[in-house]
Formats: structure tokens, sequence, C-alpha cells
């Protein structure tokens, strides 16, 4: 059986998927795993097709002591146990920089050229990037594909993509890029199958999860986002603070003595829900809190999507669907409920029962805009673009087909 591995790594888990590539370029999901604790307490678990286990398997520290050793423990497994052997493997890379917009094949110049962009997404560039060298080296001839969260953003005008300093600092990559491209980019390739009659429209699409932005999208492609230079602008998030004036940094730095190391850990590591609630930075944590800091963290995160959505709406000149989608967007009820509260003056009204019932459209009849449920699917996008390229060169169209 052909199949393609999609690869997601982070700094404590490396998550995986196998496809198989069957007819006319449908691929099916086979196999759904994670190796996580990396470092602490390594554990494998994978599932099959229809939500069978296939594995559930605990390591020492020492033998899982980073992704690389991740990569080889879940590599052994898929090959010798599950006989996977990849025509090849796609990546999920956050950030491409104003390269690279659309997936590529990878070399060890591409991979240099991403190193670069380390210090613009400190907490996910090197950890995309590990797995994809460790593959390099034991098995250099098996074709890898980078695909980017920054891609499907490189669509913005000049105007979306400039910040107002020298053009110099523009020109060397201090812009505006735009996070969770993959997850926008399926939503927007979802919509003609589901909502045929918005699909090409004016829509707003929420990520909300432990990482959340949003994006306006017109015509299918990305016009403004929450997300700017780097993955901590725009929305609160699980840890990181979202939209920050640049003079909290200063004073944290002239002030408070912290070096840029330590700012940066901070804005990434110790913000966000996690900073205002002084709980949690898991959403279904803080809904179930009586903590007033709780509840003010969750105030602050609903507050800012309603912001957002009134300067994307400006953005798109107009507002004709609005979708909700990733882990708390899927998931909770309660706070999609309360950001269509903040929708209200777009004549937007909730269906409390669909809407209970994780129904796709949750708005009522008489809404004056629509507002749906996507569940967003990065890893079959990945898995798109990889087999795209392997066949003909480019990245994934519309032919290629989607089976769950």
């Amino acid at each position: 059986m052909d199949t393609i591995l999609v690869v997601n790594a982070g700094s404590s888990s490396v998550k995986f998927q196998v496809y198989s590539v069957e007819g006319e370029g449908t691929l099916r999901r086979q196999i759904k795993g994670q190796m996580d604790g990396i470092g602490t307490r390594p554990r494998l678990r994978a599932s099959g097709a229809n939500g069978d286990s296939r594995a559930d398997r605990c390591y020492p520290i020492e033998a899982v002591a980073n992704v690389p050793a991740a990569m080889e423990v879940a590599g052994d497994w898929l090959r010798n146990e599950m006989q996977v052997n990849p025509l090849a493997v796609g990546h999920r890379v956050v950030h491409g920089g104003a390269e690279f917009d659309r997936p590529v094949l990878i070399d060890h110049g591409v991979v240099a050229r991403l190193d670069r962009l380390v210090p613009l997404a400190p907490l996910h560039q090197p950890h995309n990037l590990a797995p994809v060298r460790s593959i390099l080296v034991n098995f250099p001839k098996l074709p890898q594909v980078a695909c980017f969260d920054t891609a499907f953003h490189r669509t913005h005008s000049a105007v979306a993509d400039h910040y107002a300093i020298p053009h110099q600092l523009h020109s060397e990559g201090v812009r505006r890029y735009g996070f969770h491209g993959l997850s926008y980019e399926y939503i927007s390739k979802t919509l003609p199958q589901i909502a045929p009659e918005i699909a090409t429209r004016r829509i707003i699409v929420a990520h909300l999860g432990s990482g959340a932005s949003m994006c306006a999208i017109k015509g299918g492609q990305s016009v403004e986002s929450t997300m700017g230079f780097t993955a901590l602008d725009g929305l609160p998030m699980g840890t990181r603070p979202g939209q920050l004036d640049p003079g909290v940094v200063l004073y944290l730095m002239s002030e408070k003595g912290l070096s840029a190391a330590k700012v940066q850990d901070f804005l990434y590591r110790d913000c966000g829900l996690k900073g205002l609630s002084g709980i949690s930075n898991d959403m279904r944590e803080l809904e179930a809190s009586d903590s007033f800091n709780a509840k003010l963290a969750i105030d602050c995160f609903v507050y800012r999507i309603g912001l957002n959505a009134g300067m994307l709406a400006a953005a798109l000149q107009g507002l004709d669907a609005f979708v909700f989608t990733a882990g708390i967007g899927e998931n909770s009820a309660g706070i999609r409920a309360r950001v269509v509260e903040h929708l209200g003056w777009f004549g937007v009204t909730l269906d409390a029962a669909e809407n209970a019932r994780h129904a796709r459209l949750i708005s009522r009849p008489d809404s004056a805009i629509p507002v749906y449920v996507v569940p967003t699917d990065e890893e079959l996008m990945i898995a798109q673009h990889t087999l795209a390229l392997l066949m003909n060169g480019k990245s994934h169209d519309s032919r290629t087909k989607r089976v769950s």
C-alpha cells in the first residue's frame, strides 16, 4: 500500500498520521498517533482508521530524551510493526517567511533558510525542523515536503502586509505574516462542499485553540489576519498574550531588568489565559472554575474575539459568514454562544439547541449572517500538498479528494 506520512512536531510531542493513497488522488487516514511526554514521561499512542487502539506504550526517559529520539521510536514502530514505508513525509512548518508562499520539497538548502526564521517562531520552528533533519540523515532519499502556516496569507495586499516602520526593515522581513494558514486553507477548500452559497464570499474564520487567531477570507483567499510578524499577536491564547503595546516589552526590559531571552520566554509561556487566570491555559479548566480570575480570562478572550471580528469585517468591507474551528471553536458551546453575543450588532442570532449539539450550522434561520462550526484538518491538508508535489511538482488543488 502506498502511503504518505504527516509529521507535526512540537517541543514535547510528535504527532503523526499515515494516509493511504488510493485511486484518483484520494487519501484515506489509516493511522493517527503521537509520541508525547518527550524527556519526561515518553508515551507512544496510536489508533487505526476506525479509532481502534494500535499502540499504547511507555518508555524510559533516557530512551526518548528529544524529538529525534521520538522520531526514531515512532518510525521503528511504523516500519517494523505496521509495515509503513511511506512514499514521502509531509511536515508542518510554522514559519515560511516572505520566501516560501507554497509547499516545497526539502533539501539541506531549504532547511538552512528555514533555520534563519527560528527567531520569528522560537516556540515552534526548531521543533518543526528537528524531525526533518533526522530523516535527512537517516533516510536521505525519502522525499520530504514542508507545508507552511504562513503560506496561505501571502495573498495579503501590501497595505495589510506593512508595519509603519522604515522600508529597510520590511525588506529584511519585518512584516505581517499571519499563521494557522494550513487550518484556514483547509476551511477555505472545504466550504464549497458544505456551504457553497457563502464559500466565495466574505468570511471570518476563528481558529480558537491553545493557539488562537482569526482570518478574513474573500474569494477563498486570505485578506487579513489577527497574527502578524510572530505568533504572539492578535487574540489572547493559552500562554501567549496576543496584541500587546510594544511599550510593555520596553518596560519589562528597562524597569524589570529582563533580558531579551527572558522576555521571549515570558511572552510565549507565561501570559494569555494562563497569565490572566493564574490557574491554567486549558479553556476546559477555566470554564469549570469559579475563580474570578478564570472568569476574567474567559471574558478577555471573548471580548478580543469580538473586537477583532469588527476589524476583519472592515478589511472585508462587510461580512457574509462566520466560522468557528479548532479545539475550543469546535468543542466549546459556551464560548461560541458568548462570541455570538458579541456579534449581535452584525445581526447574528444563535440557535441555542443547534449550538448545544455542536451542529454544523448554529445560527437561526432569521440570522442576518450564518454561523458555522467546521472541524479543521491541518494534517490532511499537509498530506494533500505532499502527494501533489510528489505526483506533479505542484501544490494541492481541488482534484484531491477527502475520505474520512
